[in-house]
């Protein structure tokens, strides 16, 4: 019995990780210029996985699982798609803003891993990217959410919640979230593991009406001095987020495009072959550029730093040899004085051994004659044979 459960855990293993469970075709339509959130909630994936596992246990609806997505035929998702979650407990995103350039029919798949029962559950999404003609919003504002995760702004109820709070400021406009940024996609750090510190979110509103005053102080110049020594400007809307939303005033960007410019016409480019009868006209000469300062800063500049290190050795090697002079003459001179100190040592060791009157000891006087076969008394003389060298004396 154990044996067989260690087989069918050992084939869910392999069956689950090389045949997937499901195929489940679903149709999105994005729309360019607004944002679109598409949710992975492990639940509903689960509805197609078994209800019980190979040991016959039900399995539980808090299973974890983890997504991956990616465009068919790529390992990574478009451009202007992105992807998230948070724990394999919590459901997956699928988010992000198309443009005009991604206007077109892309297959997003799926792939669901179970992580009790090790079963992969596979998914095609098409999204069917189109425009149209409310899509165009020429006044845009971008705030930035202090006390949120992108994760926790990217559920409808919570969008809903934001538009409410914004179109109190906006007299009730017609507004449209254009994209929502994590912070750590715009270069942002991830915070400390304190309680309530949060990633920080940036969101994209986008409406046909012009900005209200209250934003548009947030440009003046007393505000931007507020900002610059880490100040909140006191704004009339301030209180209309928080709670739940806590705005960094001093980082807001406001976007006008309202003012439309004229379309440049694109230069006839031909063929390359002159008709017949027809003369070329060659363009006429461009301007003289001026090269003087190009020179001066490639050729003159080292010239100089070379010239002004040439002046600096010749000083000390020539200027300044009377300091070297000095040095070499009293080095001479404190030679000079400890040789002459020796000699006058010398000289007066040699005029103290002159006027001894010390007897030579009788070590030194000499014995017996080997020679001659003398004795000699060691007793003194009548002269002094102490300055009489040894080899006289034995003579």
């Amino acid at each position: 019995m154990a044996a067989d459960r260690v087989r069918n855990a050992f084939l869910t293993v392999i069956l689950g990780g090389l045949l997937p469970a499901a195929h489940m075709d679903q149709n999105v339509y994005p729309v360019v210029g607004v944002l679109f959130v598409h949710e992975l909630d492990p639940t509903n994936i689960q509805i197609l996985s078994p209800t019980f596992d190979s040991y016959g246990n039900k399995i539980s609806s808090t299973t974890p699982m983890t997504f991956h997505a990616n465009l068919e035929g790529y390992p990574d998702l478009p451009r202007w798609l992105r992807y998230t979650q948070r724990t394999p407990y919590q459901s997956g995103y699928l988010y992000g803003s198309p443009t005009l350039s991604d206007m077109s029919r892309q297959i997003i798949e799926v792939t669901a891993y179970h992580r009790d029962t090790y079963e992969i559950i596979r998914q095609r999404i098409s999204f069917n990217i189109n425009s149209t003609k409310g899509s165009h919003l020429p006044y845009q504002v971008e705030f930035f959410v202090q006390n949120q995760d992108v994760e926790e702004l990217l559920p409808t109820t919570v969008q809903e919640e934001f538009q409410i709070a914004l179109d109190n400021i906006w007299n009730l406009a017609s507004l449209t979230i254009v994209n929502i940024t994590s912070a750590l996609d715009r270069g942002g750090r991830v915070p400390l593991p304190i309680e309530g510190r949060k990633e920080g979110v940036y969101v994209k509103v986008g409406s046909d009406v012009p900005f209200p005053t209250c934003l548009r102080e947030i440009q003046s110049l007393r505000n931007q001095g507020r900002c610059k020594v880490e100040q909140q400007p006191p704004l009339p809307c301030f209180d209309s987020f928080l709670p739940m939303f806590k705005i960094n005033w001093c980082n807001i960007t406001l976007i006008d495009k309202s003012a439309t410019e004229a379309p440049t016409e694109d230069p006839f480019i031909g063929d390359g072959v002159m008709e017949s009868g027809s003369e070329f006209n060659p363009p006429e000469d461009s301007e003289d550029l001026n090269f003087l300062p190009d020179y001066l800063l490639t050729i003159l500049l080292p010239l100089l730093v070379a010239l002004l290190l040439a002046i600096l050795l010749s000083y000390i090697m020539c200027c300044r040899r009377e300091g070297l002079e000095k040095r070499d003459s009293l080095t001479s001179d404190i030679q000079m004085v400890h040789h002459q100190s020796i000699l006058i040592n010398t000289e007066e060791l040699r005029e103290m051994a002159k006027g001894r009157d010390v007897p030579r000891p009788l070590s030194t006087l000499p014995m017996f004659n080997v020679r001659t076969g003398e004795r000699t008394s060691p007793l003194p003389q009548h002269r002094d044979t102490s300055r009489v060298p040894l080899i006289l004396a034995q003579k």
